[in-house]
């Protein structure tokens, strides 16, 4: 089908062969077009980040709400498919939940000794969806202590009691507390853990005067067009709160060019052909996000295996592997905390469709993945990426599910992958599938080297119908 934007590319391409005049201003709108096309693209992840605390910690109206700003929420539940903020979310550990706000003072959260194999993490992110910083059993161990969270303009030498300071790059950033939940009868004990992090501002713990507070921003109401024609919009009014870096100096400048700045009006361009180059530009910076994030890693088995996540270091100025993987499920971990292999096709090389085919995921007997902490499987809608409704209210299987399970004769484990049951002598193995296209992720928390390296590969998932 022939649409303004095809003929915008023929167009454009077509008055490079005419004279000066025109080349100039066709120029113009390449310039136009390849600068909307690199912002939108850098400005994904952050547009997603501002959605999860918009709906988590300013939209008191929001199914999704949660709390205020440097006040650690903790769910004492894993989540539903009635939580909808952010996609592919973890329904394995318990999440606790501390958004910070950085302008007038450091934020000090602090941890308890937790006994030893239980796995829990606490995952530093900024606005910018990078990993800055992980305190918990791979990083730091499983014993009590505190810890202290700067903005970008702080400065000052480590307080006393503070085992670490961690600098981030914005203003705002959520930090994610994840703990292990064994079963349903372990929730009080995974509450008890959670009711002892703590959280506040770096002159309460050192018992000394408060700077002067600073107003809430007037926060733009969140809205899906920030995801389309107003993603510039919301883009200049995050970047206020996430100084420039040296990395990124010529890009803010090439940015600036087409009006996106920190704090400025952003308004899309009228009608004409520099309007259509922008709306050109972001529709293509969407459409190569959605290409990179099917292409994330390596093909294995039929699951997408790589890792995505981690520091501005790790990204190297990728910046739509960076969008990439917020789009597959923001806020994912650095690899060596958590991976997360993304199921892609069957073993017959067609896509996962519950509402077509049955399916059966068969671990041989003690190959399970290999991770220092636990593994498992969670279901999501292929169209949403969210969870899933279904009869048994079970959203995954996970090593923790293990002794509950029914083994094989030969000691191998069979999941069943499937909408409907699969009879009751094999529900005990069942993963309840959407009645259409499947998402499906494995996770392997604190995997094993031999996950790192690539050595091992998740089992295929065999259509059985």
């Amino acid at each position: 089908m022939i649409n303004k934007y095809s003929v915008l590319s023929v167009c454009l391409a077509a008055v490079l062969m005419q004279g000066h005049t025109a080349k100039a201003q066709t120029g113009s709108r390449i310039e136009a077009y390849e600068i909307s096309k690199e912002a939108y693209i850098y400005a994904f992840p952050m547009i997603a980040a501002y959605k999860a605390m918009y709906e988590f910690n300013i939209d008191k109206k929001s199914s999704q709400y949660k709390g205020p700003f440097n006040q650690i929420i903790n769910e004492g539940r894993v989540f539903t498919p009635k939580d909808t903020a952010i996609v592919t979310p973890n329904s394995d550990t318990p999440y606790s939940m501390l958004q910070v706000d950085l302008r007038a003072e450091p934020i000090v959260f602090c941890v308890p000794e937790i006994e030893k194999g239980r796995y829990y993490s606490v995952q530093l992110t900024d606005m910018y969806s990078f990993n800055y910083g992980y305190v918990g059993s791979r990083a730091t161990g499983n014993a009590a202590g505190c810890y202290m969270i700067a903005g970008p303009n702080w400065s000052g030498e480590m307080p006393n009691g503070v085992a670490k300071i961690f600098k981030s790059a914005t203003q705002f950033g959520l930090v994610i507390f994840r703990t292990q939940l064994f079963n349903p009868a372990d929730i009080e004990n995974v509450r008890k853990i959670q009711a002892q992090y703590k959280a506040q501002p770096l002159s309460q713990f050192l018992n000394e005067p408060a700077p002067p507070a600073l107003p809430l921003p007037n926060f733009p109401p969140f809205s899906d067009d920030a995801f389309k024609q107003e993603a510039f919009s919301y883009l200049n009014f995050l970047l206020q709160f996430a100084p420039t870096v040296p990395a990124e100096t010529e890009l803010r400048a090439k940015f600036a060019k087409i009006g996106i700045s920190p704090g400025a009006t952003y308004s899309l361009p009228g009608l004409g052909d520099d309007k259509v180059a922008t709306e050109l530009g972001i529709k293509e910076g969407y459409e190569a996000i959605v290409k990179q994030k099917d292409e994330i890693g390596k093909s294995e088995n039929g699951w997408r295996v790589g890792s995505a996540f981690g520091d501005r270091a790790f990204y190297h100025g990728d910046f739509t592997l960076r969008a990439a993987a917020a789009l597959a499920g923001i806020y994912g971990n650095d690899a060596v905390e958590a991976m997360y292999p993304l199921a892609v096709v069957d073993n017959l090389g067609q896509k996962l469709d519950g509402s077509q085919h049955t399916y059966t995921i068969t671990f041989p007997a003690d190959a399970y993945p290999p991770v220092n902490a636990f593994w498992s499987i969670t279901m999501y809608d292929g169209k949403t990426q969210l969870l899933i409704e279904n009869p048994i209210n079970r959203y995954l299987i996970n090593s923790p599910m293990l002794p509950d399970l029914k083994k094989n004769a030969d000691g191998s484990l069979t999941i069943y992958v499937q909408n409907k049951s699969p009879g009751n002598d094999k529900e005990a193995n069942w993963l309840p599938a959407p009645d259409g296209p499947i998402y499906m992720v494995m996770r392997l928390y604190w995997p094993k080297e031999e996950a790192l390296n690539g050595t091992w590969k998740p089992a295929p998932i065999v259509r059985v119908q």
